[in-house]
């Protein structure tokens, strides 16, 4: 396909924000970019937060124990596969910026396609081996039950959650991060109240709370997918188009595939560690899964400037405006910063309402709760780094790269510090959470050193095609005659 045709296909006239990505002032459009998205993440996190406090509130510590303990072996599932959708969005990204938009169009409609199989998948592992991988990680007898109903409905909204977020990734890439939250602001709302009337008003226990979810990930599905097939340009989508492009879909594995298997290896250094804290009973499992949903809050909104990090430096890279990657990090690391130690500043000065929320009365799981945030929200602003460091490496396309080093840099480094120092130390909780702040540390060490080779390479190369153009096409002499 010729460039004229590449282009013939126009921009997104309703969904995109118009947003050049390859010119300053970046900060500002860093946060116009973020805002959105942090809103979409924090609603995000606050209706998961919302199934486990009505379900906690209403059901007591047993339920809240059962939905906690399930979140590992979901996300070790879930994470392998939907990993994918940042190799659809670095796709998208890189093609926008080399302005290529019927390439886009194609990119979308083999991903959704990918994105549904992909679902139907996930939702059959986790139906069968749902009660295998659970007691795999020492899920106490008194949960188990529970546990299994409630993940075995989970799963079954794995095809609607699949596509959305496939698809959101894509929208996003494009530079609209509006239209996804409004779209997550709409189930969400469903999600809470179903969450109200099937357990309150039914008298549900888990799986009151499980249904409600899948029914807001099927609703945010189809309002997506609604939204594409009424857009107009690049984004317009049609299921009579849905169909493999080979090599658009090659290209996707190869960014996505290091990006899902890291997520499904970052997920596997948590089930051995959430292994460890099962050991220790109900109250400690209840306590931390009530922390472990707060800072889920943090990581959202640091997270949202990993997904600017991720695009703003995919569509620069396909634009070939390589010097602008290094203020784009810069910028996105100082903002990440700032969002970390803010946001878990404010969760750590009301520490006692936000965790009354979960666990309303209980003073031992309060404690539990508030002994871990204090370890994990002081140093959590490197995760943020660790983020966009690795959003930086992927819009770059070096997704293998990001994945090798949070293989040895987390995933192994928790392993062995859960199989070695948590047994010699005493045998006190606070031995495990101390493994995510160093591990964070040595990942950003890695990404700086690593990203900072590639920086210089493509900088190095935009050099070089430079210097041969100057040397086949020699300036003319201008002179008097």
């Amino acid at each position: 396909m010729d460039k004229g045709s590449e282009k013939s296909l126009s921009p997104q006239k309703r969904s995109v924000s118009n947003m050049n990505m390859t010119e300053g002032p970046f900060l500002k459009k860093i946060v116009l970019f973020v805002i959105p998205l942090i809103f979409t993440g924090l609603l995000q996190s606050f209706y998961n937060a919302a199934d486990l406090a009505v379900v906690g509130y209403f059901k007591g510590e047993l339920a809240l124990a059962a939905v906690g303990s399930t979140s590992v072996f979901h996300g070790l599932i879930v994470g392998l596969f939907m990993g994918l959708s940042v190799g659809a969005g670095v796709v998208v990204a890189n093609s926008m910026g080399a302005l290529k938009y019927q390439r886009v169009n194609k990119i979308i409609h083999s991903a959704v396609l990918l994105a549904g199989i992909l679902g139907v998948l996930v939702a059959a592992v986790g139906i069968i081996f749902a009660p295998q991988f659970l007691r795999m990680m020492d899920t106490p007898d008194s949960v188990i039950e529970y546990s299994v109903l409630y993940i075995r409905i989970i799963f079954c909204g794995a095809p609607a959650s699949m596509v959305y977020n496939y698809c959101a990734s894509m929208v996003r890439s494009t530079g609209d991060t509006k239209h996804p939250l409004i779209f997550l602001l709409s189930s969400g709302l469903l999600n809470v109240i179903l969450n109200l009337v099937m357990v309150a008003g039914f008298g549900f226990g888990v799986e009151g709370v499980a249904i409600a979810t899948i029914a807001s990930q099927y609703l945010s599905a189809v309002m997506i997918l609604v939204f594409m097939a009424r857009s107009e340009g690049c984004l317009k989508f049609s299921f009579r188009k849905l169909r493999f492009h080979r090599l658009l879909i090659k290209r996707m594995l190869y960014i996505g595939i290091p990006s899902g298997i890291q997520s499904s290896l970052f997920a596997l250094s948590s089930v051995i560690i959430q292994a460890a804290i099962n050991s220790f009973g109900d109250t400690i499992i209840a306590g931390n899964t009530a922390a472990s949903n707060l800072e889920n809050f943090v990581y959202i909104a640091m997270n949202a400037v990993y997904q600017a990090s991720l695009t703003f430096v995919g569509q620069n890279v396909g634009a070939k405006t390589y010097k602008n990657i290094k203020k784009i990090t810069v910028l996105c690391l100082c903002s990440v910063t700032v969002l970390g130690v803010a946001v878990g500043g404010i969760i750590l000065l009301f520490r006692e309402f936000f965790v009354g929320l979960y666990a309303p009365g209980n003073a031992m799981v309060t404690a539990v709760a508030i002994a871990r945030l204090f370890i994990i929200l002081p140093s959590y602003f490197l995760c943020g780094g660790q983020e966009v460091l690795a959003g930086a490496l992927r819009g770059m396309g070096k997704s293998v790269t990001t994945m090798v080093i949070s293989l040895f840099g987390v995933c192994v480094f928790r392993i062995v510090w859960v199989k070695t120092i948590f047994l010699v130390a005493p045998r006190e909780i606070s031995w495990i959470y101390l493994s995510y702040p160093i591990s964070w540390l040595l990942v950003i060490l890695f990404d700086v050193v690593f990203l900072v080779y590639y920086y210089r390479k493509l900088v190095r190369s935009e050099k070089d095609v430079e210097s041969r153009v100057e040397k086949e096409s020699p300036p003319k002499k201008i002179g008097v005659q």
